[in-house]
């Protein structure tokens, strides 16, 4: 079995965040903001009159309101903004309702239809959140309102945290994850079990068996996108479509998916971990236009 380094933290993806450098938010109208605390990960947005003005992505750690504190502080660091000056904030995700300077909680499915609209355009009709905890496929229309959505049923197997299992047993940094899986001369049938406990199980013996780290990986990402497939065409899927959340950025489960389902993923250039609080920002501006009228 491959030696794992012992204390090297290799579930721990790469946090980040960005400051528009040409945007002055003095000079804007209104400004709003949200925040999505998700199992895994925490982001806020801050926007200014609807454009896209700063923002952080960072680990969701055991307390929900101080991640979002500090995701929000860590968003606006070096801006010259204050929270206080901000008019409107929508919390969303699994601690929508622990964002402490919320005005408003809307739910994360609302808020990844409204971002994923702002990031892809108004021509996307099916998205995809990969989360760390679930998976939602969602259906909206031109204006990123919700039509319809399904939600997976199974344990963290299919989800961001099932991945950072694998890539702590296995010794791979999270980030090589996906580009490891596809090093493989042919696909290995998927490993079969859909609870993460049973799963990491069932690789720790292939790698017994003597499979390379690549093979086991191929096999665990290609689980993973079957599964995701099977929630995606029960709720039928449109090529205009769209893939937000942390596993968005694994090219191994992506691209798997993208060729048992024959469609191929809209791009943007933005860090597609933020679309559920760019869509809490643009709810939260309008609540703050709704309000003044």
């Amino acid at each position: 079995m491959a030696e794992v380094q012992k204390g090297k933290e290799y579930w721990r993806w790469t946090e980040s965040r960005w400051t528009s450098p040409d945007m002055d938010w003095k000079s804007g109208g209104i400004i709003s903001a949200g925040v999505d605390v998700g199992s895994v990960s925490t982001q806020a947005v801050v926007m200014v009159d609807g454009k896209l003005y700063c923002y952080a992505n960072m680990r969701t750690g055991s307390d929900s309101p101080e991640s979002a504190n500090n995701a929000m502080k860590w968003a606006l660091e070096g801006t010259g903004l204050s929270r206080d000056k901000i008019h409107a904030t929508v919390g969303t995700g699994y601690g929508r309702v622990n964002v402490p300077f919320a005005t408003k909680a809307i739910t994360e499915i609302a808020c990844h239809a409204r971002g994923g609209n702002f990031m892809y355009g108004p021509q996307v009709r099916t998205i995809l959140d990969m989360g760390g905890q679930d998976c939602k496929a969602i259906r909206c229309d031109e204006k990123g309102k919700v039509t319809a959505f399904l939600m997976n049923d199974k344990c963290a197997a299919g989800t961001g945290r099932g991945m950072e299992v694998f890539s702590d047993l296995l010794g791979v940094h999270i980030n090589d994850v996906g580009a490891m899986s596809l090093q493989v001369a042919e696909e290995p049938p998927p490993v079969s079990s859909t609870c993460v406990v049973f799963a990491k199980s069932e690789a720790s013996g292939l790698l017994r068996q003597g499979w390379p780290k690549e093979k086991v990986l191929a096999a665990y990402c290609s689980a993973m996108a079957h599964r995701i497939v099977t929630l995606l065409e029960r709720i039928g899927v449109e090529k205009e479509f769209a893939i937000t959340g942390g596993i968005s950025k694994n090219v191994g489960v992506v691209s798997r998916l993208s060729k048992e389902l024959s469609v191929t993923p809209l791009k943007t250039d933005l860090d597609p971990q933020i679309a559920g609080a760019i869509g809490g920002a643009l709810f939260a501006k309008a609540l703050y236009e709704k309000k003044g009228k």
